[in-house]
């Protein structure tokens, strides 16, 4: 059973890792129809740079998944080798990628409500003039259609994988 949970988490994993290689190899697509939404609402451009507004696979859009995938590929490590700690970490950390994944789920759902906050929040005019949904259509509709499928896979790996591999260690 340890075998299986450690399976199922190098493909939690790697299903971690998707995230910051698609933005990367998207990103700059999304960035390009985004400030194509901010010039036909009349907001310049330069207001994503001056607050931090990224599409590429910089900063915590990279940090956070790698980190999730090295800590997933130690506790599958851990789980082949059939060490004692194994169960625990297992516990550990597949219930907390459980748990963060329901988040992101969640906050992908809300995102229109989600941005249009943190604009309120940064205190910009030009960032509270922006009509929020259209412009992250845009950037959405710059990634290829495949995106939208990869993303539900990785949905769906990502709780399965945790979930199988919860029950693997348990009944160890």
């Amino acid at each position: 059973m340890n075998t299986l949970a450690a399976v199922m988490q190098l493909l939690v994993a790697a299903a971690f890792i998707s995230i910051p290689l698609v933005r990367h190899r998207f990103g700059p697509a999304a960035k390009a129809a985004a400030v194509a939404e901010l010039r036909r609402q009349n907001v310049r451009p330069e207001v994503l740079e001056e607050n931090r507004l990224r599409f590429d696979a910089g900063g915590h859009e990279t940090a956070a998944p790698v980190a999730v995938a090295a800590v997933m590929t130690a506790t599958a490590a851990v789980n082949f080798a059939g060490a004692d700690l194994a169960q625990l970490l297992t516990w550990i950390f597949s219930s907390l990628v459980l748990l963060m994944n329901a988040v992101i789920v969640y906050s992908n759902l809300t995102a229109v409500k989600s941005v249009e906050a943190a604009f309120r929040r940064k205190d910009d005019p030009e960032l509270a003039r922006v009509e929020v949904e259209p412009f992250l259509q845009a950037a959405e509709g710059a990634f290829p259609h495949w995106v939208r499928a990869q993303t539900y896979l990785r949905n769906t790996v990502v709780f399965g994988g945790s979930a199988v591999a919860l029950v693997a260690v348990s009944l160890i």
